[in-house]
């Protein structure tokens, strides 16, 4: 028996932010957390149609700040993982559309609830752990923002039902909103765990089932992630978390004829391959899939003469240097008058270099480490570019240790050429390059700014000159997705600031709001006549 009625989704409201000051409660329950998965090393199998399954082999992942201490043991799938993977989500996929949107959303909102109470210290301890981030950065995003995505996606999800088309006196028209005719491919990054808790449910909220490859590095937190849905009643086969090969997994994914989207984030070259490959495969699909990215950016901040120095200073602290730079939304590039920065520099030297960074266990630290060797050297290999070029001076850090774990400190380069290599290309890490402009070139530094990078995902302007401020977001209107005023280009939260850009930054679909959720839709329009005709001649066809 089904029962009707109009349910009302609960209106949502952001999660409150822990402050975990010295003497809160809940900064020792999570110490103590950290402490017991630091010495844990949890075992962390795939989960497909409800099975716990090792696969072919298994595999360490370690801590970026302690890389020799391994913190969990990873499943590392086969082919025949992924193909069953496959096949539960196409196996759960008729109950899960059959099952109400409420059930659904219900789901997404008990989760919601058990991670702002019981799950907290887990999720936030396991992203700190592996993925070296501090109390605050795991806080914002582990827990509050993961949190926000489940609770307004499930009010922005009930809020697009009642988008109903317009009805006469003849019949009654009705919009059907269907999951899409297959499963969803959802590809998580290493960077934040809520990306991780929004890809998947996203799409599994609107009546799709999943398959869900999260980044290595972060298997353990979404260990416990999958764990935290299958307590809130996320039926099986509906996300189904596969780990190995990405290469593997992709090429069978995007090969098979069920594919119906794809829900990724993660790097510019990774989504325009797997766009390749739709595109190769186009004619073997039964449906078009729906593609939805989020991938890179080379994110800006612009000041004005008009700029307050102060609010700059840390703008640029924030925004360049929290998670080690390795935010989409961090800022990496600046370009700053030259009256300003005579007496900024000295003071943004002297302060990023007293930035205290290391083990996020100790919460006195500003910063962690880089996520792993390859960007550690990847980072590494810029700074020693801008050392060595006639273009650049390297004002603060320049410096890495990879002893313990894999530290670069955060470094701040000034250039005097506006094509420096540094201003143009994504690196994903604590690197900021900034450019001190004449003051009469605002206009003409706006448009250097728009056209130096691919990308269009955020960025600020900095300015108490109002007509500098309209200025700044008319030149600068296709430069970001998310655009700042008076503000760091980071920090966007759910259901206050949608996020996402275009350009090379990807779709623009918005995650946290009903723009995304609507890509996972296949909408049907129903139309029932009252009173059908039954002569199929029309009046103009009398005699007369």
């Amino acid at each position: 028996m089904t029962a009707d009625g109009h349910f009302k989704v609960p209106t949502p409201v952001n999660e409150p932010i822990r402050a975990y000051t010295p003497g809160d409660p809940n900064r020792k329950t999570l110490k103590s957390r950290l402490a017991e998965l630091t010495d844990a090393r949890t075992d962390v199998p795939m989960q497909i149609g409800g099975e716990r399954r090792w696969g072919a082999s298994k595999s360490d992942i370690r801590s970026p700040h302690r890389k020799e201490l391994s913190i969990a043991q990873v499943a590392v799938g086969a082919r025949k993982d992924f193909a069953d993977a496959i096949d539960a989500a196409l196996e759960a996929r008729r109950m899960w559309a059959a099952t109400s949107y409420q059930e659904r959303a219900a789901v997404l909102l008990r989760a919601a609830a058990l991670l702002a109470g019981p799950w907290r210290d887990t999720i936030n301890a396991a992203t700190m752990l592996g993925q070296s981030k501090t109390v605050h950065q795991a806080e914002i995003d582990a827990a509050c923002e993961t949190i926000d995505f489940w609770r307004y996606n499930a009010y922005f999800g009930d809020q697009l039902l009642t988008q109903q088309p317009s009805n006469d006196g003849s019949a009654w028209n009705r919009l059907e909103f269907r999951p899409l005719e297959g499963f969803v491919f959802a590809v998580s990054p290493f960077n934040f765990t809520s990306i991780a808790g929004n890809l998947p449910m996203a799409a599994a909220l609107m009546g799709n089932t999943v398959v869900f490859k999260p980044a290595t590095q972060t298997l353990l937190v979404c260990h416990f992630l999958m764990e935290l849905l299958n307590e809130a009643g996320l039926p099986p086969g509906v996300v189904n978390m596969v780990s190995g090969s990405a290469a593997d997994i992709s090429e069978q994914v995007l090969a098979h004829p069920g594919l119906a989207g794809i829900h990724f984030t993660g790097s510019t070259e990774v989504f325009q391959g797997m766009w390749r490959e739709v595109g190769q495969n186009i004619d073997r699909y039964r449906t078009y899939p729906r593609l939805v990215g989020e991938t890179g950016g080379k994110d800006f901040i612009v000041a004005h003469p008009s700029a307050d120095p102060d609010a700059l200073r840390t703008a640029l602290m924030r925004g360049a240097f929290e998670y080690q730079g390795q935010k989409c939304s961090a800022a990496s590039r600046a370009y700053i008058p030259q009256s300003i920065w005579k007496d900024l520099r000295t003071e943004l030297a002297e302060k990023v270099d007293a930035i205290p960074q290391g083990d996020v266990a100790d919460f006195r630290n500003f910063m962690g480490a880089v996520i792993d060797g390859k960007a550690y050297a990847k980072h590494m290999g810029a700074i020693q570019f801008a050392q060595k070029s006639e273009d650049a001076k390297v004002i603060a850090g320049g410096k890495g240790d990879d002893t313990v774990g894999w530290f670069v400190r955060p470094t701040v380069i000034e250039t005097k050429n506006p094509e420096f290599k540094l201003l143009r290309e994504e690196l994903f890490g604590p690197i900021l390059t900034i450019y001190p402009y004449a003051d009469a070139k605002y206009e003409e530094t706006l448009d250097l700014c728009d056209r130096t990078s691919p990308y269009g995902l955020t960025g600020a302007i900095f300015a108490r000159d109002r007509g500098a401020i309209r200025k700044a977001s008319e030149t600068l209107v296709n430069a970001a997705g998310n655009f700042y005023i008076n503000d760091k280009p980071t920090g966007a939260v759910v259901g206050l600031q949608p996020f996402g850009g275009a350009r090379a930054s990807g779709t623009n679909d918005k995650a946290g709001s009903f723009l995304n959720l609507i890509r996972w839709t296949s909408p049907r329009t129903i139309k029932e006549t009252y009173v059908p005709p039954v002569d199929h001649r029309y009046p103009y066809m009398d005699a007369e």
